[in-house]
Formats: C-alpha cells, sequence, structure tokens
C-alpha cells in the first residue's frame, strides 16, 4: 500500500475513528463519500463503525466482493451509517469497486503520484459519489490535513483552500468543528453557499 502521511483531521470526537480517518486513506474516501445529508461526526465516525462491523481493516477489494443484501445490512445496523442507508450502501460498494479496479484496492494511490492539483481533483472527481464540490472538499482536505499539495491544488480547492473555516478540511479539534458549523450556519442565513 501506498504510504500517506498521518493526518491531522479530528471531526468525531472519538479517538478511535479519527486515528482511522487520519491513518487509512479508504477511510479518509468513505467518511467523505458519507458527508451528505448527515453531521460531519457521524460521516467520518462511519469508517470505524463499518470497520467493527467487518471484524477487519477496511479493504477495498473485499468490500466490493460482498453480497449487497448483506452489505447493505451492515450499513443499515444500528446505529446506521447513514440517513439512506440502502442508497449509500451502494454507493459505498461502488467506491470501493474503482478504488478496486483502478487503482489496486490502495485508495492512497488515489493522490501518492498526482504530479498537479488538476490531476488530483480529476482522479478525486471521478469516484463514484463524488461531484465536483466533494472532490474540491477532499482536495483542500489532503492539502490541509495530510500536506497533499500538488502545484495547483489552490485553484482546483477553490474557496475551500483559503483559511475561512468552511469544511471539514477545516477541522482540527471541537472547537474548530464549532467554527465551521458557525460559519455555516450564518452563511445559510445569509442563503449563501460554503463556497461563497
Amino acid at each position: 500500500m501506498t504510504p500517506t502521511p498521518t493526518g491531522t483531521l479530528a471531526v468525531t470526537g472519538d479517538e478511535a475513528a479519527d486515528r482511522l480517518v487520519n491513518n487509512d486513506p479508504l477511510a479518509l474516501v468513505l467518511g467523505m463519500l458519507l458527508d451528505q445529508q448527515i453531521p460531519m461526526e457521524w460521516a467520518f465516525m462511519g469508517p470505524h463503525r463499518l470497520a467493527e462491523r467487518l471484524g477487519s481493516e477496511l479493504d477495498a477489494c473485499d468490500i466490493s466482493g460482498r453480497d449487497p443484501e448483506a452489505f447493505a445490512a451492515l450499513v443499515r445496523a444500528k446505529p446506521a451509517l447513514h440517513r439512506f442507508p440502502g442508497s449509500m450502501a451502494q454507493r459505498m460498494q461502488a467506491l470501493c469497486r474503482h478504488v478496486a479496479d483502478c487503482y489496486g484496492g490502495d485508495a492512497g494511490a488515489i493522490w501518492a503520484d498526482a504530479g498537479t492539483g488538476e490531476e488530483l481533483f480529476g482522479r478525486l472527481r471521478d469516484l463514484p459519489g463524488y461531484g465536483d464540490e466533494k472532490a474540491r472538499i477532499l482536495t483542500a482536505v489532503l492539502a490541509k490535513r495530510f500536506g497533499v499539495r500538488p502545484e495547483g491544488w489552490h485553484q482546483q480547492a477553490g474557496a475551500f483552500s483559503d483559511d475561512q473555516p468552511r469544511s471539514v478540511a477545516d477541522i482540527d479539534g471541537p472547537e474548530a468543528l464549532q467554527r465551521v458549523r458557525a460559519w455555516k450556519k450564518a452563511q445559510k442565513a445569509r442563503g449563501k453557499k460554503k463556497d461563497e
């Protein structure tokens, strides 16, 4: 597996869950996938809960090859890993299949040899379940929390590259989480998006 620098994300309030996301690239991309329509803490706790339910380390080849119904049951078990566990289980398996097929099961290879920010963004954007904004945010997460900064990453991350506490890329502890949450709430009240 490609060595990835240890990250400094601290989102969940759970030491083991944060450690997994900071040390396992597959946990990071799965946590980012889950980060929609649920609280950030819940999303990034998901990979740790999944590993506990699997009884093993996260493995893209294993997850992608599992029976979809059986895997959905793991995602649905209480507490469910997502508000929409059925559709999210399908997305998680699709993402793992992509990692298995395109990167030999090594999620860290997605960014390890990306020569430019544009290449990195393109690889993230190609991940099943990732749109432009999610790929921009993960580009910023990799730069700010993992030190993965290929030339041009700022342009690809867009507003998420700045110092405004606007996304998970800016969270390294409970105080930062509250700052991001307060900023998002204020933006919403002004009718603005998080990248404005």
